[in-house]
């Protein structure tokens, strides 16, 4: 089957919540996404505030490590893809919700604006190690050697990438 890409402009409604995952310590970055509908109203002849969709949304790996400076109001893009998670209660009722596995994240240039830092990959030499680097390594790269191992806080992440800029500064 197929999927179908979906891509939701909205606003931020949570900070990026962190985790590690998996024996790996592959990063993840859980948020909220509320994307608001603006409509004209004929019969006032001015535009007013629609329903509401809010959808939890996860990133993975690179994007997550990117992603991480984005804060809560901050304007963005996100694709990605629905995904239906099921569940069952104690009680023995089925349940389930919509959530979005971003593919990609960046901030909404019409409402903001925004300064880009390329990462530079950096190649190994003839008869280095070519095995990515250990989450540890990822710790101690952020400057924290207080976070235990497997755990990583927003303010590493943050700080380790660039804040967005208000349109209206």
């Amino acid at each position: 089957m197929k999927e179908t890409p979906v891509t939701v402009v909205g606003t931020l409604v949570t900070d990026m919540r962190p985790r590690r995952v998996g024996p790996d310590g592959t990063l993840v970055l859980n948020f909220r996404v509320a994307c608001n509908e603006r409509r004209f109203d004929g019969a006032s002849e001015s535009w007013v505030d629609g329903e509401s969709l809010y959808l939890s949304a996860s990133c993975w790996r690179r994007l997550a490590e990117n992603a991480a400076s984005l804060v809560k109001g901050d304007p963005v893009i996100v694709r990605g893809k629905l995904r239906t998670r099921e569940w069952t209660t104690e009680q023995g009722e089925r349940r389930s919700v919509v959530e979005l596995e971003a593919t990609a994240i960046g901030p909404d240039l019409a409402r903001c604006t925004a300064t880009v830092h390329k990462r530079r990959e950096q190649r190994p030499r003839a008869g280095e190690d070519n095995s990515p680097p250990s989450p540890a390594g990822f710790m101690s790269e952020l400057g924290d050697d207080a976070v235990p191992p497997g755990e990583v806080t927003l303010a590493d992440l943050a700080e380790a990438a660039r804040p967005l800029v208000p349109a209206s500064a």
